[in-house]
């Protein structure tokens, strides 16, 4: 039983839910974030996967518009941890209705999609160009969890009255 729970739970944190079987095929991995950030034109029609954290989310007219800072994913295809690493910004249109509300700052997202272009925008006292992809399957990853540091027992290297000394508690 426990083994078939490791499999289930393994299954889960794999990577194959996030691009779709139908995708997977025509998915290209052979560009870098860099790459379409760049030029995006070039790639245009090509589908590709990438992810950060959501910087703003709003409703338009016909789609819902997601101003995403990249981030590169691990092997689960879940973005990194570390904002430094990130290779700029990109904007993810869902065609379909999606409410903002369920993508606040700060959320990660995994993002398939097909790069349709690119959108200049003014970003702070400047413009910036920003690569736009049509979502085709958007995963959104719950928070991280932040692990407390953990009171453990411990013993003394020395003992009293002969034996092990098993004293105050001490900050692992």
């Amino acid at each position: 039983m426990v083994v078939g729970i490791y499999f289930v739970l393994m299954a889960g944190c794999s990577g194959a839910s996030v691009v779709p079987k139908e995708l997977e095929e025509h998915v290209n991995r052979d560009i870098s974030f860099s790459q379409l950030r760049e030029n995006p034109l070039p790639y245009k029609g090509q589908i590709l996967v990438v992810g950060g954290e959501v910087l703003f989310a709003k409703r338009l007219k016909h789609a819902t518009q997601i101003e995403v800072l990249q981030l590169p994913l691990n092997r689960h295809m879940q973005p990194v941890e570390s904002l430094q690493k990130s290779k700029g910004r990109f904007l993810a249109l869902q065609e379909n209705f999606l409410d903002p509300a369920t993508l606040p700052v700060g959320t990660r997202v995994t993002v398939v999609g097909e790069v349709s272009g690119m959108v200049t925008l003014p970003l702070d006292e400047t413009t910036y160009d920003f690569p736009t992809l049509v979502i085709k399957r958007l995963t959104v990853w719950p928070p991280p969890i932040r692990t407390a540091r953990v009171l453990q027992p411990y013993p003394y290297m020395y003992s009293y009255w002969g034996s092990a000394y098993y004293g105050p508690y001490w900050w692992w």
